[in-house]
């Protein structure tokens, strides 16, 4: 014999109760967006929030490595000066991240990925930063050691994804560091370095663990 109660017809949602959950998620997630996605990656910030947050100037730091670096692409390509400013196509490709980050992404990591081990340097001028970022479902771990030679850096280990936002650890004048990341949510989750000496520094990142992706984001 079973307990359990099966739902009558009336106690099931209509459909202008489904319309009404499904209009209140996409308030939420276009709130999210303009609140924390936007003034976080790309430094557009149309109600202030993400100023007040601290959320704008970490955007202004990402848009102006992402156009620096292209900027050094065309020169490397052209093999003339770099240019003045970045072309008109970033825009479509800001739209084509946002839905990525807030649609695609999340339903394309609900497979777990098999383990895999990596390693990557980056070498960073004086004032240059540089992030790395991996593709990790939520509860994916992933053992990582990243040390500097020629000097020390400053760095944020931190995840984005589906509107959320962590920072896992910082610190200032770092010469290196290892441990177990393990990802809060579906998302993209890595490290964030910035040379503040007078020197080139070199980061060696190792990691080995559950992850679809890794690759330098700036």
């Amino acid at each position: 014999m079973y307990n359990t109660d099966i739902p009558t017809r009336a106690e099931l949602p209509t459909s202008a109760q489904l319309l009404r959950s499904t209009v209140i998620a996409i308030l939420a997630a276009a709130a999210i967006l303009v609140t924390i996605v936007l003034p976080a990656e790309y430094a557009i910030d149309p109600t202030g929030i993400g100023r007040m947050m601290g959320l704008a100037e970490m955007g202004q730091i990402k848009a102006q490595l992402a156009e620096e670096a292209e900027k050094d692409r065309a020169a490397g390509q052209q093999g003339a000066a770099p240019v003045a400013a970045p072309t008109p196509g970033r825009r479509s490709g800001l739209l084509d991240r946002i839905f990525a980050e807030l649609l695609i992404g999340p339903a394309a990591a609900q497979t777990a990925p098999a383990r895999r081990s990596d390693e990557m340097s980056i070498t960073l001028k004086p004032g240059e930063g540089a992030e790395v970022k991996m593709v990790m479902i939520q509860g994916a771990k992933v053992n990582f050691s990243w040390t500097v030679a020629g000097g020390v850096v400053n760095y944020d280990l931190h995840g984005d994804g589906g509107g959320q936002e962590t920072s896992y650890q910082k610190g200032r004048g770092v010469p290196g560091a290892d441990g177990l990341l393990e990802a809060s949510f579906d998302g993209k989750h890595g490290w964030f370095w910035r040379n503040r000496g007078t020197s080139d520094v070199t980061v060696t990142l190792r990691t080995s663990g559950s992850y679809t992706e890794i690759k330098r984001a700036l």
